[in-house]
């Protein structure tokens, strides 16, 4: 159990809100941080980006990464910084060439639907810059905020592997699960591997939290979603728990639906992700009591902001009043969102209950 914040004090230590709630804690305000926080929207991120060039050579200048993760800390009173990166270093890491094409979106060659994952060859050394990342934001930190390292989940990014691009539907990957899980848990299993690895150096280099995106989740029917979600991510959190026993691990596993209740039970996360399609009333009600839950503003009522922010947000926190909860968007920050509307949504956060 974390100390209570006057205890904290007594003892020299910095309270740090998030930490509480992921530790079982209730705390009002609740604390808050958004997905993709980082980002297209802030003026300060497109300056430096357009200075910086391609998006790869912003992730891998750890100066600039350090700076871009910070950067919406210094404007709004968020709880937790999160590393400024992409699920795709794994990939990379693994052997695959990774290039983001403006317009396109991520590629990865050669894809896996028709290269044997044996032909690649791994270089985990390119992993080592995004810990310097993490060492300098960690730096650069108040007392009070937290920082979240993070990777994408193995089915996630298994589907770019795969296909070598993102798709709708995840075809080409869900394919070849069905037709030879043998060679498709192969490549599972190195992702895993991987990402343990990753995870555990972002923890070394001062990583408090992190958090899994199975972005893809929602495409897999129950059976495959038990088999290529929920294994795996129980896996890996069992793993980083026996290693780094006070390291929360969040668990965002997008369109999980109803799914979300075994995900929940199975996985021994320390908190589920919600995302904006589901209901946060359900959401308490179904989901084990006293488990963190984290979400789930639609990033579409904070770019609306004004009539219809208000509701919403007032919505989630009376239906997430009885457990320990992280107030984040439903998933990612959208790049036209107005920062007038952050601020907004800051300011009806930090108002304490009288």
């Amino acid at each position: 159990m974390s100390p209570t914040p006057r205890e904290a004090a007594q003892a020299g230590v910095p309270d740090k809100p998030l930490l509480a709630v992921l530790r079982g804690e209730r705390r009002d305000p609740p604390p808050v941080w958004m997905m993709r926080q980082a980002g297209r929207y802030l003026p300060e991120y497109r300056e430096l980006r357009a200075a910086k060039g391609g998006f790869l050579d912003l992730v891998y200048d750890s100066d600039a990464a350090a700076e871009v993760t910070l950067q919406p800390l210094k404007r709004f009173p968020l709880d937790a910084a999160i590393l400024f990166s992409d699920i795709l270093i794994v990939p990379f890491a693994l052997g695959q060439n990774l290039s983001f094409v403006a317009g396109d979106g991520p590629s990865l060659t050669p894809p896996l639907v028709g290269t044997d994952l044996a032909t690649l060859t791994p270089y985990p050394v390119r992993l080592e810059p995004i810990y310097e990342t993490v060492a300098k934001v960690k730096a650069g930190l108040g007392p009070s905020q937290t920082l979240i390292g993070f990777a994408g989940a193995p089915w996630t990014v298994a589907t770019y592997m795969v296909a070598g691009h993102g798709s709708r539907d995840q075809a080409e990957t869900r394919r070849l699960a069905y037709g030879d899980a043998g060679r498709f848990g192969a490549i599972v299993e190195a992702i895993e591997t991987m990402t343990f690895d990753y995870l555990s150096g972002q923890i070394e280099a001062g990583a408090e939290v992190v958090q899994l995106f199975d972005s893809w989740s929602g495409s897999l029917a129950p059976s495959e979603f038990e088999r290529w979600v929920i294994a795996p991510t129980a896996r890996l959190t069992a793993r980083l728990r026996q290693k780094y026993p006070d390291v929360p691990v969040i668990g965002f596993p997008k369109g999980a639906g109803g799914k979300l209740c075994a995900y929940a039970r199975v996985t021994g996360v320390s908190a589920v992700g919600l995302d904006e399609t589901v209901d946060p009333v359900w959401a308490d009600k179904e989901l084990p009591a006293g488990l963190p839950v984290q979400g789930n503003l639609d990033p579409l009522a904070l770019i609306a902001g004004g009539a219809a922010l208000k509701p919403a947000v007032r919505r989630i926190l009376d239906a997430l009043a009885g457990r320990p909860h992280i107030f984040n968007l439903g998933h990612g920050i959208l790049q036209d969102t107005p920062i007038a509307h952050v601020e907004e949504l800051m300011a009806l956060l930090k108002k304490k209950k009288k």
